[in-house]
């Protein structure tokens, strides 16, 4: 599943879901996001085992903020609701894919 998320459904979507999640905070001017988002989608509709949330860190700031967000993208991995690892920049599909490896 990929879905775009507002702040106030992230404790639902995120923390209380049961599979592992990978949170992407991107904003829609940067050019890496822009380039990362074909590549989320294409993982979200291949497997049913991982969520992929979006997050618009210019829509959500406080979000933003609480989880140390410097640079889009930035990507964050949640395993029951703990954020385990955090990715950051644009990834192939095939580098994205081996780094989920290590986690799911």
């Amino acid at each position: 599943m990929l879905k775009k998320i507002k702040e106030d459904e992230f404790e639902t979507v995120v923390l209380k879901n049961t599979k592992p999640v990978i949170v992407d905070f991107f904003a829609t001017w940067c050019g890496p996001c822009q380039m990362l988002m074909p590549v989320l989608k294409e993982i979200a509709e291949e497997r049913e085992d991982i969520d992929i949330i979006e997050i618009d860190v210019d829509e959500s700031r406080d979000l933003a903020y609480k989880y140390e967000i410097e640079a889009v993208p930035t990507m964050i991995i949640f395993i029951n609701g703990t954020a385990i690892d955090r990715i950051g920049g644009f990834y192939p599909k095939a580098e994205l894919e081996e780094v989920l490896k290590r986690y799911i």
